[in-house]
Formats: structure tokens, C-alpha cells, sequence
């Protein structure tokens, strides 16, 4: 698992206003509710992200990392992946994660982010993006291999292995955060890189030499200049894809 109750995520480069934040209760097409939490920019933005979390789901760092979205100036809602097995709910870091995680599907994982992305078009989102960390990071990376109307997928500390049944799918513009230190061998995203270059897939991938796993934190102080930079790497990403949109 990537953040304790005590992790916060690291500022943007420029803080704005927000006009509201809070828990709310997402029910999607096929009747399923799950927790989520939204958080609105004061200025008006037509870009949007449905925040993935790592393998615990609603945990009080993604509800403040949707705050931090919105400070960016985004739309945000991050969503919770247990509401088909525990019912609408936050997780905190007594959450039993291990005996629940398998039981999400990536089909669920769509279904949900289909939800989330509705909520936010119903704020005023034109443009889709999502981001992940963890279980989440590679969930965004599939995600660009869906039907979902999305304009980009951003994954931090995610694994290729993940991804590989659906990577000849790809078709939205991916973007790989990819802790230097992470558990996962830094040839196997190398080599994910490689096969998307060979593939010709839209996709950028940062690597952040000697990072751990989680580093995206604002209590690991020796890693600001990495976070620093995940941020100017979301943003460019969002200037890049939605020119006309692009809030920071």
C-alpha cells in the first residue's frame, strides 16, 4: 500500500481557491453505489480528473489529494472501488484491503470511473483525464485502453505486468510517473516504454531516479523536487491535450 492516515499529498505549483469539497455518494447505470469524494475549483475549468486510489480506496489521502486537484484548478472526484462487496464507505488504515482487492474487476474499475466521469461533466468538465497511484496507477494506464470518452490517464507507481493484456488497445494519450525505487524493476517500464514507442502510442514516461515507491508525499522532503515536477508533468499533460481548457 502506498500512504498512511498521516500522508498528505504535496501542494500544485499554484494554489487556488476552492469552491467546495467533500463525501458524496456516486450511483452508476447498473445501480451500484460507492463513496467518492468531490472537490471543486472556484474558477471555472473545463478539465476534470477521477482520482484512482492505491488498493485501500477512499482513504483520507485521496480526499485531500481531490482538494489539491481543485487547488490546481481541475475538477476532481475521487472514487472508492468497494461499494459492489462493503457497501458505500471510506477506508482508513485499518481497512482488511488484502481480502477485498482481488475482488475488483477491471470491468468495475470502468463502470465506476464511468460514474465518477459523469459527475464531473455534470460540473462543467469538458475534458476527462484520470490519474492512479498504486493498484490505481495501472488501473489509469488500462483505462486508455477503454471505451471511456477520456482525454488522457496518468498512473504513478503502477506495474506494466497490469496492463499487458489490454496494451494493444491503448488509444488515449498515457502518462507514466514512475518512482526510480519503486518494487518494480525499472526495466519492466523501460520496456513498456519501448513497446509503446515501437506501437506508436501517445505516451510520456518520467522516471524519478532513486524515488521510492510513494514518494508523491509532502512529508518526504528530500523528494520536493520530484514532486515538484509530477505536478508540472500532470499540467503539461492536461496544456498539451486541452490547450484551450488548460486552468494552470
Amino acid at each position: 500500500m502506498c500512504h498512511d492516515d498521516d500522508s498528505r499529498p504535496p501542494s500544485p505549483p499554484r494554489v487556488g481557491e476552492v469552491a467546495s469539497h467533500g463525501l458524496l455518494t456516486l450511483t452508476g447505470s447498473d445501480g451500484v453505489s460507492f463513496a467518492a469524494y468531490a472537490a471543486e475549483p472556484a474558477e471555472p475549468s473545463k478539465i476534470g480528473f477521477v482520482i484512482l486510489p492505491d488498493v485501500r480506496g477512499l482513504h483520507p489521502y485521496y480526499e485531500q489529494l481531490a482538494i489539491r486537484f481543485a487547488e490546481a484548478g481541475f475538477h476532481s472526484v475521487a472514487m472508492d472501488y468497494f461499494g459492489r462487496t462493503l457497501g458505500v464507505g471510506q477506508r482508513d488504515d485499518d481497512f482488511d484491503w488484502q481480502s477485498e482487492i482481488g475482488k475488483v474487476k477491471p470491468e468495475y474499475v470502468v463502470a465506476d470511473a464511468a460514474t465518477s466521469a459523469a459527475r464531473l461533466r455534470a460540473a462543467g468538465a469538458e475534458h476527462i483525464f484520470t490519474v492512479g497511484f498504486c493498484f490505481g496507477g495501472s488501473q489509469s494506464w488500462r483505462l486508455s485502453a477503454s471505451d471511456l470518452d477520456l482525454t488522457g490517464c496518468v498512473g504513478f507507481y503502477g506495474r506494466p505486468s497490469l496492463v499487458a493484456d489490454v496494451e494493444a488497445d491503448i488509444h488515449h494519450p498515457v502518462l507514466l510517473l514512475v518512482a526510480g525505487a519503486d518494487g518494480t524493476p525499472q526495466q519492466d517500464f523501460i520496456d513498456f516504454d519501448q513497446r509503446l514507442d515501437a506501437a506508436g502510442k501517445d505516451h510520456t514516461m518520467q522516471i524519478y531516479e532513486g524515488a521510492p515507491h510513494s514518494f508523491f508525499d509532502r512529508s518526504y522532503g528530500e523528494w520536493g523536487a520530484a514532486c515538484a515536477d509530477a505536478w508540472q508533468q500532470i499540467i503539461g499533460f492536461t496544456e498539451r491535450l486541452a490547450p484551450s481548457a488548460a486552468a494552470v
